[in-house]
Protein backbone atom coordinates (compact mmCIF):
# COMPACT_ATOMS: atom_id res chain seq x y z
CA UNK A 1 0.00 0.00 0.00
CA UNK A 2 1.89 3.08 -0.98
CA UNK A 3 0.99 6.02 1.06
CA UNK A 4 -0.82 8.66 -0.98
CA UNK A 5 1.07 12.14 -2.28
CA UNK A 6 -1.71 14.55 -1.04
CA UNK A 7 -5.09 14.53 0.74
CA UNK A 8 -7.54 15.20 -2.36
CA UNK A 9 -6.69 11.48 -3.60
CA UNK A 10 -9.34 9.84 -1.54
CA UNK A 11 -10.32 6.71 -3.94
CA UNK A 12 -11.42 6.71 -7.67
CA UNK A 13 -14.30 4.85 -7.04
CA UNK A 14 -16.05 7.64 -5.59
CA UNK A 15 -18.38 10.36 -6.55
CA UNK A 16 -15.93 13.61 -7.15
CA UNK A 17 -19.22 15.71 -9.00
CA UNK A 18 -18.78 19.59 -8.14
CA UNK A 19 -21.48 20.20 -5.61
CA UNK A 20 -22.19 24.36 -5.63
CA UNK A 21 -24.27 24.24 -2.44
CA UNK A 22 -21.92 25.93 0.04
CA UNK A 23 -24.34 25.23 3.20
CA UNK A 24 -23.70 22.55 6.06
CA UNK A 25 -24.14 18.42 5.37
CA UNK A 26 -27.01 17.55 6.73
CA UNK A 27 -26.68 14.13 7.33
CA UNK A 28 -30.12 13.45 8.49
CA UNK A 29 -31.78 14.42 5.53
CA UNK A 30 -29.53 13.39 2.72
CA UNK A 31 -30.35 9.80 1.34
CA UNK A 32 -28.04 9.81 -1.30
CA UNK A 33 -24.60 8.64 -0.17
CA UNK A 34 -22.38 9.58 -3.22
CA UNK A 35 -23.93 13.84 -2.61
CA UNK A 36 -22.84 13.25 0.70
CA UNK A 37 -19.35 12.09 -0.60
CA UNK A 38 -19.29 14.56 -3.12
CA UNK A 39 -19.29 17.18 -0.84
CA UNK A 40 -17.13 15.78 2.24
CA UNK A 41 -14.52 15.31 -0.92
CA UNK A 42 -14.86 18.95 -1.37
CA UNK A 43 -14.27 20.06 2.00
CA UNK A 44 -11.08 17.76 1.64
CA UNK A 45 -9.23 19.75 -0.64
CA UNK A 46 -6.25 21.71 0.23
CA UNK A 47 -7.28 25.62 -0.13
CA UNK A 48 -8.54 27.64 3.35
CA UNK A 49 -11.96 27.13 3.51
CA UNK A 50 -13.87 30.34 4.71
CA UNK A 51 -16.28 28.78 6.22
CA UNK A 52 -13.82 26.49 8.60
CA UNK A 53 -15.41 23.55 10.32
CA UNK A 54 -18.75 24.26 9.13
CA UNK A 55 -18.54 22.63 6.25
CA UNK A 56 -18.05 19.36 7.54
CA UNK A 57 -21.50 18.95 8.75
CA UNK A 58 -21.01 19.16 12.17
CA UNK A 59 -23.62 19.42 15.21
CA UNK A 60 -24.23 23.10 16.54
CA UNK A 61 -22.80 22.38 19.88
CA UNK A 62 -19.56 20.50 18.48
CA UNK A 63 -18.94 24.02 16.44
CA UNK A 64 -20.34 26.03 19.49
CA UNK A 65 -17.32 24.03 21.42
CA UNK A 66 -14.48 24.63 18.53
CA UNK A 67 -15.55 28.79 18.60
CA UNK A 68 -14.79 28.91 22.46
CA UNK A 69 -11.50 27.17 21.58
CA UNK A 70 -10.70 29.69 18.94
CA UNK A 71 -10.17 26.94 16.32
CA UNK A 72 -10.75 28.47 12.66
CA UNK A 73 -9.91 26.55 10.25
CA UNK A 74 -8.91 22.86 9.80
CA UNK A 75 -4.93 21.45 9.36
CA UNK A 76 -4.20 19.98 6.52
CA UNK A 77 -4.24 16.61 8.50
CA UNK A 78 -7.79 17.19 9.96
CA UNK A 79 -9.00 18.39 6.03
CA UNK A 80 -7.80 14.93 4.57
CA UNK A 81 -9.66 12.71 7.59
CA UNK A 82 -12.34 14.21 8.78
CA UNK A 83 -14.75 13.07 5.53
CA UNK A 84 -13.20 9.97 5.61
CA UNK A 85 -13.76 9.28 8.92
CA UNK A 86 -17.28 10.62 8.56
CA UNK A 87 -18.05 7.72 6.01
CA UNK A 88 -17.44 5.20 8.20
CA UNK A 89 -14.02 4.01 6.51
CA UNK A 90 -11.10 2.64 7.84
CA UNK A 91 -7.70 4.89 8.04
CA UNK A 92 -3.82 4.77 7.84
CA UNK A 93 -2.68 8.34 8.49
CA UNK A 94 0.87 9.68 8.93
CA UNK A 95 1.50 12.73 10.30
CA UNK A 96 3.86 13.88 12.72
CA UNK A 97 2.85 15.70 16.60
CA UNK A 98 1.50 18.54 16.98
CA UNK A 99 -0.40 18.54 13.39
CA UNK A 100 -3.78 18.59 15.12
CA UNK A 101 -4.24 14.46 14.68
CA UNK A 102 -6.25 14.47 18.17
CA UNK A 103 -8.93 16.51 16.61
CA UNK A 104 -9.18 14.62 12.87
CA UNK A 105 -10.02 11.68 14.79
CA UNK A 106 -12.01 12.95 17.69
CA UNK A 107 -14.43 15.37 15.94
CA UNK A 108 -16.10 12.74 13.74
CA UNK A 109 -16.39 10.56 16.04
CA UNK A 110 -18.01 12.60 18.47
CA UNK A 111 -20.39 14.11 15.54
CA UNK A 112 -21.52 10.04 15.27
CA UNK A 113 -22.01 9.73 18.98
CA UNK A 114 -23.88 12.71 20.03
CA UNK A 115 -27.08 11.38 19.55
CA UNK A 116 -26.56 7.86 21.50
CA UNK A 117 -28.15 7.07 24.44
CA UNK A 118 -27.08 3.29 24.96
CA UNK A 119 -25.02 1.87 27.99
CA UNK A 120 -21.41 1.22 27.29
CA UNK A 121 -18.51 2.74 25.38
CA UNK A 122 -18.85 2.95 21.42
CA UNK A 123 -15.23 3.80 20.74
CA UNK A 124 -12.08 2.59 22.19
CA UNK A 125 -8.63 4.92 21.97
CA UNK A 126 -5.46 3.27 22.67
CA UNK A 127 -2.52 5.36 23.38
CA UNK A 128 1.66 4.56 24.46
CA UNK A 129 1.60 6.42 27.64
CA UNK A 130 -0.93 7.76 30.32
CA UNK A 131 0.37 11.06 29.62
CA UNK A 132 -1.05 10.89 26.00
CA UNK A 133 -4.25 9.15 27.07
CA UNK A 134 -4.76 11.84 29.61
CA UNK A 135 -4.26 14.31 26.74
CA UNK A 136 -6.73 12.68 23.97
CA UNK A 137 -9.24 12.32 26.98
CA UNK A 138 -9.26 16.41 28.01
CA UNK A 139 -9.52 16.73 24.18
CA UNK A 140 -12.71 14.84 23.83
CA UNK A 141 -14.08 16.28 26.81
CA UNK A 142 -13.39 19.71 25.11
CA UNK A 143 -14.79 19.31 21.95
CA UNK A 144 -17.87 18.02 23.42
CA UNK A 145 -18.47 19.95 26.23
CA UNK A 146 -21.33 21.44 24.52
CA UNK A 147 -22.91 18.25 24.13
CA UNK A 148 -24.91 17.12 27.13
CA UNK A 149 -25.45 13.34 28.00
CA UNK A 150 -21.51 12.60 26.67
CA UNK A 151 -19.59 10.55 28.31
CA UNK A 152 -15.11 10.20 27.78
CA UNK A 153 -13.57 8.14 30.12
CA UNK A 154 -9.37 7.63 30.65
CA UNK A 155 -8.03 3.82 32.34
CA UNK A 156 -4.36 3.70 32.92
CA UNK A 157 -1.96 2.42 35.25
CA UNK A 158 -0.86 4.39 38.20
CA UNK A 159 -4.67 5.68 39.33
CA UNK A 160 -7.33 3.89 41.49
CA UNK A 161 -8.61 0.89 39.66
CA UNK A 162 -11.88 1.25 41.66
CA UNK A 163 -12.55 4.32 40.68
CA UNK A 164 -11.82 3.64 36.80
CA UNK A 165 -14.57 0.34 37.33
CA UNK A 166 -16.98 2.75 38.82
CA UNK A 167 -16.35 5.26 35.58
CA UNK A 168 -17.03 2.08 33.15
CA UNK A 169 -20.09 0.88 35.07
CA UNK A 170 -22.05 4.13 33.75
CA UNK A 171 -22.64 5.30 30.44
CA UNK A 172 -19.28 6.17 28.38
CA UNK A 173 -19.12 7.29 25.02
CA UNK A 174 -15.33 7.28 24.54
CA UNK A 175 -12.96 5.25 26.75
CA UNK A 176 -8.93 6.57 26.04
CA UNK A 177 -6.28 3.97 27.56
CA UNK A 178 -3.01 2.53 27.63
CA UNK A 179 -2.74 -1.16 26.50
CA UNK A 180 -1.61 -2.67 29.72
CA UNK A 181 -4.70 -1.24 31.75
CA UNK A 182 -7.28 -2.07 29.31
CA UNK A 183 -6.26 -5.56 28.79
CA UNK A 184 -6.39 -5.94 32.51
CA UNK A 185 -9.91 -4.60 32.60
CA UNK A 186 -11.48 -6.50 29.57
CA UNK A 187 -10.08 -9.97 31.57
CA UNK A 188 -11.53 -9.05 34.65
CA UNK A 189 -14.89 -8.13 32.88
CA UNK A 190 -15.14 -4.34 33.96
CA UNK A 191 -15.04 -3.26 30.43
CA UNK A 192 -17.96 -4.36 28.23
CA UNK A 193 -16.42 -4.57 24.65
CA UNK A 194 -19.65 -6.08 22.68
CA UNK A 195 -20.64 -2.45 21.40
CA UNK A 196 -17.25 -1.03 20.45
CA UNK A 197 -17.56 -0.04 16.82
CA UNK A 198 -14.41 1.97 16.34
CA UNK A 199 -10.99 1.10 17.71
CA UNK A 200 -8.20 3.94 17.29
CA UNK A 201 -4.41 3.45 17.94
CA UNK A 202 -2.91 6.76 18.21
CA UNK A 203 1.13 6.77 17.96
CA UNK A 204 1.04 3.89 16.70
CA UNK A 205 4.84 3.58 16.36
CA UNK A 206 5.73 4.31 19.94
CA UNK A 207 3.51 1.69 21.12
CA UNK A 208 5.84 -0.48 18.99
CA UNK A 209 8.98 0.95 20.50
CA UNK A 210 7.55 -0.16 23.67
CA UNK A 211 6.95 -3.29 23.07
CA UNK A 212 3.22 -3.55 23.27
CA UNK A 213 2.76 -5.37 19.47
CA UNK A 214 1.54 -8.59 21.19
CA UNK A 215 -1.29 -6.48 23.59
CA UNK A 216 -2.25 -4.20 20.96
CA UNK A 217 -2.85 -7.85 18.76
CA UNK A 218 -4.94 -9.54 21.71
CA UNK A 219 -7.26 -6.31 22.20
CA UNK A 220 -8.02 -6.30 18.43
CA UNK A 221 -9.05 -10.14 18.40
CA UNK A 222 -11.68 -9.46 21.84
CA UNK A 223 -13.26 -6.49 20.18
CA UNK A 224 -16.24 -7.31 17.56
CA UNK A 225 -15.22 -7.79 14.01
CA UNK A 226 -17.30 -5.21 12.59
CA UNK A 227 -15.39 -2.19 13.22
CA UNK A 228 -13.66 1.04 12.20
CA UNK A 229 -9.97 1.20 12.86
CA UNK A 230 -8.09 4.18 12.76
CA UNK A 231 -4.19 3.80 12.75
CA UNK A 232 -1.99 7.14 13.33
CA UNK A 233 1.77 7.19 13.37
CA UNK A 234 4.31 9.63 12.76
CA UNK A 235 6.27 7.00 11.50
CA UNK A 236 5.67 4.04 9.25
CA UNK A 237 7.96 0.89 10.10
CA UNK A 238 7.05 -2.71 8.71
CA UNK A 239 5.56 -3.50 11.54
CA UNK A 240 2.33 -0.51 10.99
CA UNK A 241 2.10 -1.70 7.41
CA UNK A 242 1.50 -5.25 9.03
CA UNK A 243 -0.67 -4.24 11.65
CA UNK A 244 -2.81 -2.18 9.04
CA UNK A 245 -2.72 -5.14 6.42
CA UNK A 246 -3.92 -7.45 9.11
CA UNK A 247 -6.87 -5.28 10.53
CA UNK A 248 -7.69 -2.42 7.96
CA UNK A 249 -10.46 -2.81 5.65
CA UNK A 250 -9.64 -1.16 2.45
CA UNK A 251 -7.98 1.75 4.07
CA UNK A 252 -7.86 5.64 3.42
CA UNK A 253 -4.33 6.62 3.21
CA UNK A 254 -3.09 9.65 4.35
CA UNK A 255 0.41 11.59 4.34
CA UNK A 256 1.53 14.93 5.94
CA UNK A 257 4.62 15.18 5.27
CA UNK A 258 5.30 18.49 7.19
CA UNK A 259 3.54 21.23 8.16
CA UNK A 260 5.94 24.57 7.43
CA UNK A 261 3.48 26.43 9.20
CA UNK A 262 3.56 24.92 12.65
CA UNK A 263 7.92 24.29 11.93
CA UNK A 264 8.14 27.87 11.08
CA UNK A 265 6.12 29.08 14.25
CA UNK A 266 9.38 27.35 16.45
CA UNK A 267 12.57 29.50 16.25
CA UNK A 268 15.37 26.71 16.88
CA UNK A 269 18.68 27.57 18.23
CA UNK A 270 21.41 26.44 19.85
CA UNK A 271 24.49 27.00 21.99
CA UNK A 272 28.11 25.98 22.16
CA UNK A 273 28.64 25.12 26.50
CA UNK A 274 30.86 22.67 27.87
CA UNK A 275 29.68 20.18 30.33
CA UNK A 276 30.96 22.37 33.43
CA UNK A 277 29.28 25.25 32.54
CA UNK A 278 25.75 23.83 31.48
CA UNK A 279 24.48 24.42 34.54
CA UNK A 280 25.22 28.38 34.76
CA UNK A 281 24.26 28.71 30.82
CA UNK A 282 21.06 27.29 31.73
CA UNK A 283 20.56 30.10 34.50
CA UNK A 284 21.44 32.70 32.74
CA UNK A 285 19.02 31.61 29.52
CA UNK A 286 16.31 31.94 32.25
CA UNK A 287 17.18 35.14 33.45
CA UNK A 288 15.90 36.11 29.86
CA UNK A 289 12.62 33.91 30.17
CA UNK A 290 11.56 32.16 32.37
CA UNK A 291 7.49 31.61 32.36
CA UNK A 292 6.35 28.35 30.63
CA UNK A 293 9.56 26.39 30.16
CA UNK A 294 10.18 22.84 29.98
CA UNK A 295 13.96 21.30 30.32
CA UNK A 296 14.48 18.50 28.75
CA UNK A 297 17.49 15.75 30.97
CA UNK A 298 18.69 12.41 30.02
CA UNK A 299 17.70 11.01 33.62
CA UNK A 300 16.06 11.06 36.51
CA UNK A 301 18.70 11.93 39.17
CA UNK A 302 19.55 15.19 36.88
CA UNK A 303 16.16 16.35 37.00
CA UNK A 304 16.11 16.42 40.79
CA UNK A 305 19.49 18.24 40.71
CA UNK A 306 18.92 20.75 38.38
CA UNK A 307 15.33 21.77 39.74
CA UNK A 308 17.01 22.25 43.50
CA UNK A 309 19.45 24.35 41.91
CA UNK A 310 16.61 26.45 39.96
CA UNK A 311 15.09 26.51 43.11
CA UNK A 312 17.36 28.11 45.07
CA UNK A 313 18.02 30.52 42.31
CA UNK A 314 14.56 31.93 43.11
CA UNK A 315 12.68 30.40 40.07
CA UNK A 316 9.30 28.22 40.76
CA UNK A 317 9.94 24.70 39.49
CA UNK A 318 9.12 20.90 39.40
CA UNK A 319 10.24 17.61 38.59
CA UNK A 320 8.46 15.29 36.04
CA UNK A 321 9.95 11.79 35.77
CA UNK A 322 9.17 8.50 35.57
CA UNK A 323 9.62 7.63 39.38
CA UNK A 324 7.05 10.35 39.91
CA UNK A 325 3.76 8.89 40.96
CA UNK A 326 1.11 9.37 38.06
CA UNK A 327 -1.53 11.22 40.80
CA UNK A 328 1.39 14.02 41.59
CA UNK A 329 2.67 13.94 37.65
CA UNK A 330 -1.47 15.05 36.92
CA UNK A 331 -1.43 17.42 39.47
CA UNK A 332 2.16 18.66 38.71
CA UNK A 333 0.87 19.48 35.01
CA UNK A 334 -2.30 21.23 36.24
CA UNK A 335 -0.43 23.46 38.39
CA UNK A 336 1.67 24.22 35.11
CA UNK A 337 -1.18 25.09 33.07
CA UNK A 338 -2.83 27.25 35.87
CA UNK A 339 0.53 28.99 36.27
CA UNK A 340 1.80 28.07 39.70
CA UNK A 341 4.40 26.41 38.01
CA UNK A 342 7.07 28.29 35.68
CA UNK A 343 9.60 25.59 35.52
CA UNK A 344 9.50 22.06 34.35
CA UNK A 345 12.54 20.05 34.49
CA UNK A 346 11.85 16.62 32.82
CA UNK A 347 12.90 13.34 30.90
CA UNK A 348 11.63 12.36 28.09
CA UNK A 349 8.33 10.37 29.58
CA UNK A 350 6.88 13.99 29.14
CA UNK A 351 7.87 14.45 25.59
CA UNK A 352 4.55 13.13 24.00
CA UNK A 353 0.80 13.96 24.66
CA UNK A 354 2.20 17.31 26.74
CA UNK A 355 -0.09 20.12 25.55
CA UNK A 356 0.46 22.91 28.00
CA UNK A 357 -0.41 26.72 26.04
CA UNK A 358 1.81 28.50 28.54
CA UNK A 359 5.00 26.74 27.45
CA UNK A 360 7.11 28.95 25.40
CA UNK A 361 10.19 27.86 25.48
CA UNK A 362 11.90 24.46 25.29
CA UNK A 363 15.45 23.88 26.41
CA UNK A 364 17.14 20.77 25.31
CA UNK A 365 19.51 20.69 28.58
CA UNK A 366 21.13 17.34 27.24
CA UNK A 367 21.66 16.29 23.60
CA UNK A 368 18.75 14.02 21.96
CA UNK A 369 19.29 10.53 21.23
CA UNK A 370 17.58 11.29 17.60
CA UNK A 371 15.36 13.07 15.01
CA UNK A 372 12.35 11.75 16.66
CA UNK A 373 13.27 12.46 20.37
CA UNK A 374 14.13 15.79 19.51
CA UNK A 375 10.80 16.43 17.51
CA UNK A 376 8.37 15.65 20.15
CA UNK A 377 10.28 17.68 23.05
CA UNK A 378 10.47 20.64 20.84
CA UNK A 379 6.78 19.80 20.14
CA UNK A 380 5.63 20.90 23.26
CA UNK A 381 5.95 24.61 22.44
CA UNK A 382 4.40 26.26 18.94
CA UNK A 383 1.80 24.12 18.94
CA UNK A 384 -1.80 25.22 17.27
CA UNK A 385 -0.72 28.02 15.89
CA UNK A 386 1.18 29.63 18.97
CA UNK A 387 4.50 30.91 18.16
CA UNK A 388 7.67 28.94 20.63
CA UNK A 389 11.23 28.86 20.86
CA UNK A 390 13.86 25.80 21.26
CA UNK A 391 17.39 25.84 22.48
CA UNK A 392 20.02 23.09 22.17
CA UNK A 393 22.79 23.10 24.20
CA UNK A 394 25.82 21.28 22.14
CA UNK A 395 29.40 20.80 23.56
CA UNK A 396 32.58 20.17 21.48
CA UNK A 397 31.83 16.34 21.17
CA UNK A 398 28.20 16.66 19.96
CA UNK A 399 28.88 18.68 16.99
CA UNK A 400 28.57 16.21 14.52
CA UNK A 401 25.13 15.59 16.24
CA UNK A 402 24.18 18.60 15.46
CA UNK A 403 25.12 18.66 11.77
CA UNK A 404 23.27 14.74 11.55
CA UNK A 405 20.24 16.43 13.28
CA UNK A 406 20.12 19.38 10.96
CA UNK A 407 20.50 17.05 7.71
CA UNK A 408 17.50 14.94 9.10
CA UNK A 409 15.03 17.52 9.59
CA UNK A 410 16.30 19.69 7.04
CA UNK A 411 16.27 22.69 9.08
CA UNK A 412 18.86 25.33 9.93
CA UNK A 413 19.61 25.43 13.35
CA UNK A 414 20.93 29.54 14.34
CA UNK A 415 23.44 29.84 16.74
CA UNK A 416 23.21 32.11 19.73
CA UNK A 417 25.61 32.80 22.30
CA UNK A 418 25.15 32.54 26.30
CA UNK A 419 23.79 35.59 27.47
CA UNK A 420 26.60 37.52 29.43
CA UNK A 421 26.65 40.35 31.98
CA UNK A 422 25.91 43.10 30.16
CA UNK A 423 22.45 41.18 28.00
CA UNK A 424 21.08 40.27 31.54
CA UNK A 425 21.73 43.77 33.18
CA UNK A 426 20.02 45.25 30.23
CA UNK A 427 16.93 42.49 30.46
CA UNK A 428 16.54 42.79 34.17
CA UNK A 429 16.60 46.99 34.22
CA UNK A 430 13.89 46.73 31.19
CA UNK A 431 11.95 44.44 33.30
CA UNK A 432 11.78 46.79 36.45
CA UNK A 433 11.27 49.70 34.61
CA UNK A 434 8.01 47.57 32.51
CA UNK A 435 7.09 46.98 35.59
CA UNK A 436 7.09 50.12 37.65
CA UNK A 437 5.39 51.49 34.25
CA UNK A 438 2.26 48.97 34.17
CA UNK A 439 1.97 49.51 38.07
CA UNK A 440 1.52 53.51 37.28
CA UNK A 441 -1.23 52.62 34.35
CA UNK A 442 -2.98 50.10 36.77
CA UNK A 443 -5.79 51.28 38.49
CA UNK A 444 -6.31 50.65 42.26
CA UNK A 445 -10.50 49.48 42.60
CA UNK A 446 -9.53 49.37 46.15
CA UNK A 447 -10.80 52.59 48.09
CA UNK A 448 -9.11 51.56 50.84
CA UNK A 449 -5.76 50.70 49.59
CA UNK A 450 -5.76 53.90 47.40
CA UNK A 451 -6.35 56.46 50.31
CA UNK A 452 -3.70 54.51 52.32
CA UNK A 453 -1.16 55.35 49.62
CA UNK A 454 -2.13 58.79 49.67
CA UNK A 455 -1.68 58.80 53.56
CA UNK A 456 1.71 56.77 53.26
CA UNK A 457 2.92 59.88 50.91
CA UNK A 458 1.33 63.04 52.32
CA UNK A 459 3.39 61.34 55.93
CA UNK A 460 6.75 61.09 53.99
CA UNK A 461 6.67 65.10 52.73
CA UNK A 462 4.62 66.29 55.88
CA UNK A 463 7.20 64.36 58.77
CA UNK A 464 10.13 63.61 56.97
CA UNK A 465 10.15 66.59 53.97
CA UNK A 466 10.92 63.91 51.36
CA UNK A 467 9.92 64.65 47.96
CA UNK A 468 8.58 62.67 45.10
CA UNK A 469 11.88 61.55 43.78
CA UNK A 470 13.56 60.83 47.05
CA UNK A 471 10.30 58.70 47.75
CA UNK A 472 10.28 56.85 44.29
CA UNK A 473 13.85 55.84 44.59
CA UNK A 474 13.09 54.58 48.15
CA UNK A 475 10.20 52.55 46.92
CA UNK A 476 12.39 51.43 43.88
CA UNK A 477 14.46 50.04 46.88
CA UNK A 478 12.24 48.28 48.72
CA UNK A 479 11.36 45.93 45.24
CA UNK A 480 15.23 45.59 44.28
CA UNK A 481 15.98 44.52 47.97
CA UNK A 482 19.54 44.00 49.99
CA UNK A 483 20.93 42.11 46.99
CA UNK A 484 22.33 43.26 44.52
CA UNK A 485 20.02 44.11 41.25
CA UNK A 486 23.28 43.89 38.38
CA UNK A 487 25.04 40.43 37.46
CA UNK A 488 28.30 41.17 38.86
CA UNK A 489 29.83 37.25 38.58
CA UNK A 490 32.95 36.65 36.19
CA UNK A 491 31.49 36.29 32.81
CA UNK A 492 34.87 35.91 31.04
CA UNK A 493 34.43 32.00 30.39
CA UNK A 494 31.26 32.69 27.97
CA UNK A 495 34.43 34.78 25.70
CA UNK A 496 37.05 32.63 26.28
CA UNK A 497 34.55 29.44 25.32
CA UNK A 498 33.34 31.41 22.10
CA UNK A 499 36.92 31.45 21.14
CA UNK A 500 38.27 28.35 21.98
CA UNK A 501 35.10 27.17 19.89
CA UNK A 502 35.94 28.57 16.93
CA UNK A 503 39.96 28.01 17.21
CA UNK A 504 39.12 24.38 17.65
CA UNK A 505 36.61 24.18 14.63
CA UNK A 506 39.72 25.17 12.90
CA UNK A 507 42.13 22.66 14.10
CA UNK A 508 39.78 20.13 13.54
CA UNK A 509 39.59 20.63 9.97
CA UNK A 510 42.97 20.34 9.22
CA UNK A 511 43.75 17.19 11.83
CA UNK A 512 40.45 15.45 11.60
CA UNK A 513 42.20 12.15 10.06
CA UNK A 514 44.82 11.77 12.69
CA UNK A 515 42.70 12.16 15.20
CA UNK A 516 40.93 9.55 13.89
CA UNK A 517 43.77 7.21 13.93
CA UNK A 518 44.46 8.67 17.28
CA UNK A 519 41.03 7.93 18.60
CA UNK A 520 41.08 4.44 17.22
CA UNK A 521 44.36 3.37 19.06
CA UNK A 522 42.85 4.61 22.15
CA UNK A 523 39.43 2.51 21.68
CA UNK A 524 41.74 -0.61 20.95
CA UNK A 525 43.60 -0.28 24.30
CA UNK A 526 41.10 1.37 26.46
CA UNK A 527 37.52 -0.40 25.20
CA UNK A 528 36.00 -3.78 26.07
CA UNK A 529 33.68 -5.69 24.25
CA UNK A 530 30.11 -6.84 25.93
CA UNK A 531 28.12 -8.80 23.85
CA UNK A 532 24.00 -8.24 24.50
CA UNK A 533 21.52 -10.97 23.81
CA UNK A 534 19.23 -8.70 21.80
CA UNK A 535 19.40 -7.62 18.32
CA UNK A 536 17.86 -6.50 14.84
CA UNK A 537 14.83 -9.02 15.41
CA UNK A 538 14.12 -7.33 18.56
CA UNK A 539 13.91 -3.89 16.73
CA UNK A 540 16.77 -2.56 18.46
CA UNK A 541 18.68 0.57 17.82
CA UNK A 542 21.64 2.37 18.96
CA UNK A 543 19.62 5.09 20.93
CA UNK A 544 17.91 2.53 22.65
CA UNK A 545 20.79 0.44 23.65
CA UNK A 546 22.95 3.85 24.64
CA UNK A 547 19.38 4.77 26.61
CA UNK A 548 19.67 1.52 28.79
CA UNK A 549 23.28 1.80 29.63
CA UNK A 550 23.19 5.28 30.83
CA UNK A 551 19.36 4.75 32.81
CA UNK A 552 20.92 1.91 34.02
CA UNK A 553 24.52 2.34 35.13
CA UNK A 554 26.77 5.45 35.65
CA UNK A 555 28.38 5.09 32.62
CA UNK A 556 28.00 8.51 30.86
CA UNK A 557 27.00 8.27 27.06
CA UNK A 558 30.01 9.79 25.58
CA UNK A 559 32.25 6.84 27.16
CA UNK A 560 30.50 4.34 24.84
CA UNK A 561 32.45 3.32 22.54
CA UNK A 562 31.61 1.44 18.86
CA UNK A 563 28.20 -0.31 18.94
CA UNK A 564 27.54 -3.06 16.27
CA UNK A 565 23.96 -4.38 16.02
CA UNK A 566 23.21 -7.86 14.47
CA UNK A 567 19.90 -10.11 14.32
CA UNK A 568 19.81 -11.44 17.19
CA UNK A 569 22.87 -9.81 19.39
CA UNK A 570 24.47 -6.60 19.88
CA UNK A 571 28.30 -5.98 20.56
CA UNK A 572 29.14 -2.62 22.61
CA UNK A 573 32.84 -1.50 23.33
CA UNK A 574 32.90 0.17 26.89
CA UNK A 575 35.37 1.49 29.14
CA UNK A 576 37.48 -1.57 30.14
CA UNK A 577 37.92 -0.36 34.08
CA UNK A 578 34.48 -0.50 34.91
CA UNK A 579 33.39 -1.47 38.56
CA UNK A 580 32.01 -5.10 39.13
CA UNK A 581 28.61 -3.50 40.02
CA UNK A 582 28.73 -2.10 36.70
CA UNK A 583 29.21 -5.04 35.27
CA UNK A 584 26.72 -6.47 37.06
CA UNK A 585 24.16 -3.87 36.37
CA UNK A 586 25.07 -4.52 32.69
CA UNK A 587 24.17 -8.32 32.90
CA UNK A 588 20.17 -7.36 33.74
CA UNK A 589 19.81 -4.53 31.08
CA UNK A 590 16.82 -4.50 29.29
CA UNK A 591 15.96 -3.33 26.15
CA UNK A 592 12.71 -2.01 24.77
CA UNK A 593 10.59 -4.16 27.53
Amino acid sequence: MALKKDSNSLGSEWEKSQNEDSSPIDFNNLDNKKEIESQLLEVSKGDDNENGFLDFGFNQSILNSLKNKGYKNPTPIQKAAIPELMLGRDLLGQAQTGTGKTAAFALPLIEKLTDNKELNAKVLVMTPTRELATQVADSFKSYSSESSNFKTVAIYGGTDYRNQISALKRKVDVVVGTPGRIMDHIRQGTFKIKDINCLVLDEADEMLNMGFLEDIEWIIDQLPENKQMVLFSATMPSEIRNIAKKYLNDPAEILIKSVKKETQLISQKFLYVQRHHKLDALKRILELKNEGVIIFVRTKLLTTSIAEALENSGHSVAVLNGDIPQNQRENTVDRLKKGFIDILVATDVAARGLDVERIKLVVNYDFPFDKETYTHRIGRTGRAGRSGEAILFVNQREKHFLRNLENSTRTKIEEINIPSNKLINEKRMEKLIENVNESSLAKDENEENKALIIDVLDNLKEKYSMDDSNIAMSAINLVIGNKSFFVNEDDSWIHKQNNNDRNRSNRNSNNRLRNSNRRNNYQNDSFETYKFNFGKFDGVRVANIISSICNSTNINGRSIGKIQIFNDYSLVDLPRDLHTETKNKLKKIKVRN
